[in-house]
């Protein structure tokens, strides 16, 4: 193991810390259902990663059921851990430190994935740093896998939407590790209006993949649903958008007759996508943004990636899809960030499931 000096137990980030060109971080993600490790070095290059899903578990439930989450993250943690280091050709001893997602997340699986890291760093003696998981989905856009060229890196000041779960937020970064969150949702999530009506229409858990899937054989002007755009605001709100959905598909259903699925999936998909892609583009524009960074799961959908393809004015960055949704490497590489600025986190800190992006 490189000889670093690492101070006390702090959750102070330290000033004036040279950076350490060669670190190498292991991350730990078990926020949700996606139990996962990842070794990622300098804060961008992939070395391994590794990711066990529970979707097809979950999907019998209509969700993910929490008990089951953390059942099978404590089966599938150090599994997971060992793969990872042996994809990357490393032992524990060769990792300088240890980022494990700290919240916000399921309380139950957070933990798993808390005290395995503390497990290891106890025995290892290496530092462990606790990490925001929305942070987390920003740092994706830094990776690049080892086997491929180095990718141009954003740059400050950024405009990051952040599309994870039950989180929407527009948020301004100056430099690293700095946040001014500017909206949010008021009420349903992006990604938890996807779900809920995925389940009106019909199509199943999860709703992400479900109605991008069925949207594709279906006409977004098909239904006129409404967009709540907030004037004045970079706030969100998806709930009157929903309640048209199930408006429009009680009427249909007092007809008769089987459900437009794919031009109702299509027509709602391209109001949240209009939406989303409406305010940030205007956001960047008003605070002079020199680039934008979109995150979070839903930043896999297609028709949002395409949308911010034709109408970006200025550069963008969306991770490839693979480091959309959750995973260790954008763990690992937001915990290289603070790692080399000096942070280092008591063995005792507890999961925050509610921990705001702007509280870090």
């Amino acid at each position: 193991m490189k000889d670093i000096t690492r101070p006390k137990e702090s959750t102070a980030i330290a000033e004036n810390i040279v950076p350490v060109s060669d670190a190498r971080i292991l991350g730990i993600e078990t926020s949700c259902d996606e139990t996962a490790a990842s070794i990622v070095e300098n804060g961008r290059i992939i070395l391994s990663s590794v990711v066990a899903s529970q979707v097809d578990l979950h999907a019998q439930y209509g969700g993910v059921f929490p008990e089951v989450a953390s059942r099978q993250h404590i089966l599938a943690i150090y599994p997971i851990i060992e793969q990872a280091l042996q994809q990357a050709h490393m032992t524990i001893s060769e990792v300088d430190a240890i980022a494990v997602t700290r919240g916000p997340g399921l309380a139950g699986s957070l933990v798993v994935g808390m005290n395995t890291a503390k497990g290891l760093a106890l025995a290892s003696g290496l530092p462990v740093i606790g990490i925001n998981h929305l942070e987390a989905h920003i740092y994706a856009a830094w990776l690049y896998p080892q086997t491929e060229t180095p990718k141009p890196e954003p740059q400050f000041p950024l405009l990051a939407l952040i599309v994870s779960g039950g989180h929407t937020e527009l948020v301004l970064m100056n430099d690293h590790l700095t946040y001014q969150r500017l909206g949010a949702t008021l009420d349903d999530a992006a990604g938890e209006a996807f779900d809920k009506v995925a389940r009106l229409i019909g199509l199943g858990y999860p709703g992400g993949p479900a109605i991008q899937k069925a949207s594709l054989g279906g006409n977004p002007l098909a239904f006129n649903f409404p967009r709540a755009w907030l004037e004045g605001t970079w706030n969100f709100s998806f709930s009157g958008l929903k309640t048209a959905v199930l408006r429009e598909v009680r009427k249909l259903e007092e007809k008769g007759g089987s459900l437009p699925e794919s031009d109702l999936a299509a027509s709602f998909q391209a109001a949240v996508v209009d939406v989303l892609v409406s305010k940030t583009m205007q956001a960047a524009r008003d605070l002079h943004a020199k680039e934008i960074l979109v995150a979070g799961g839903v930043s896999a959908n297609r028709s949002l990636r395409d949308s911010f393809q034709m109408r970006a004015s200025c550069p963008f960055h969306i991770p490839p899809i693979s480091l959309c949704t959750d995973n260790a490497a954008m763990v690992a590489g937001a915990g290289y960030y603070r790692f080399v600025k000096g942070q280092r986190d008591p063995l005792n800190m507890d999961v925050l499931p509610n921990w705001p992006l702007s509280e870090i």
